[in-house]
C-alpha cells in the first residue's frame, strides 16, 4: 500500500467518522467495549492522518508573538557571605 493510498483511506475515514458523529446521535455516545465513540470515529483517524503527513503545524501557530516580558533572574550570593547570613537577608 502506497503512502498516497493510505492518505486517501485516512482522509475518507475522517470524513465518514465526522459525518457519522454529526448525523447519528448513537455515534456520539459510548460503547461498553470501545469507550467514547467520537474518539474512535474521528479522533484516532485524524491523529493517524496527521502523523502520516509528518505532524505539520498550522501557519497560525508559527506566527504567534513571543512573550515580551523579561525573564526572571536569580539573585547571586556573594562569595564572602555565608549561607546563614544569606538566608536571613532574603
Amino acid at each position: 500500500m502506497t503512502r498516497e493510498q493510505l492518505d486517501a483511506i485516512l482522509r475518507h475515514a475522517v470524513i465518514l467518522g465526522t459525518l457519522a458523529v454529526l448525523l447519528f446521535p448513537a455515534a456520539r455516545g459510548s460503547s461498553q467495549w470501545l469507550g467514547w465513540l467520537p474518539l474512535w470515529l474521528v479522533g484516532m483517524p485524524l491523529a493517524a492522518w496527521w502523523s502520516l503527513r509528518g505532524f505539520p503545524l498550522p501557519d497560525v501557530a508559527l506566527r504567534l508573538p513571543r512573550r515580551r516580558r523579561a525573564q526572571a533572574h536569580r539573585r547571586r550570593m556573594h562569595r564572602a557571605m555565608s549561607p546563614l547570613r544569606a538566608a536571613r537577608r532574603a
